[in-house]
């Protein structure tokens, strides 16, 4: 069941982010539509055994659900960060001040940790060096504003944390 589920998400997720439609005619993109239903297909049973079991029909929809809030959400943080780096870039003072903290997380699901570190990734300025199994993370910013663990944990992680508990948790 949990690989039929992965296949019609994720050909559902290919058909709303490809949207094979012809813009002038409206026609169906038919050799598209089937290359992506082929790789749903194979997204479906190479990776449909890796959803953990906790996932009820219930729980779907809500994960889902917040899976919908966080795009935009993460995506507003990485127009933020890259205007804070642009501002740094062009600052002729150039105010940086790099360095490595350690923040905690409280998610305790691996997909949950690992999604957590790559969105810091994926935010201009910082950088994601190592997660270890006590819910640390260690981070490469920019500019860091506070050593201390609980505000780094504030600053970097507690923006995402919270909508990635209600989707991984």
């Amino acid at each position: 069941m949990r690989k039929i589920t992965l296949t019609v998400f994720s050909f559902i997720v290919w058909f709303l982010l490809v949207w094979p439609f012809d813009p002038l005619t409206g026609d169906l993109d038919v050799q598209s539509t089937v290359a992506g239903i082929i790789v749903a297909i194979f997204v479906g049973l190479f990776l449909g055994d890796r959803i953990p079991r906790k996932l009820g029909a219930g729980n779907v929809f809500k994960r889902v659900f917040w899976l919908i809030v966080y795009v935009p959400m993460f995506s507003w943080y990485v127009i933020l960060a890259n205007l804070d780096v642009l501002y740094r870039v062009i600052h002729p003072d150039m105010p940086i001040r790099p360095g490595i903290v350690k923040v905690k997380t409280t998610l305790t699901n691996p997909a949950g940790r690992a999604m957590l570190a790559n969105s810091i990734t994926l935010t201009p300025g910082t950088m994601t060096v190592d997660i270890t199994d006590d819910g640390y993370l260690y981070i490469h910013w920019i500019n860091v504003k506070s050593e201390d663990i609980e505000e780094a944990t504030r600053h970097i992680v507690s923006k995402f944390e919270g909508v990635l508990r209600r989707i991984f948790e």
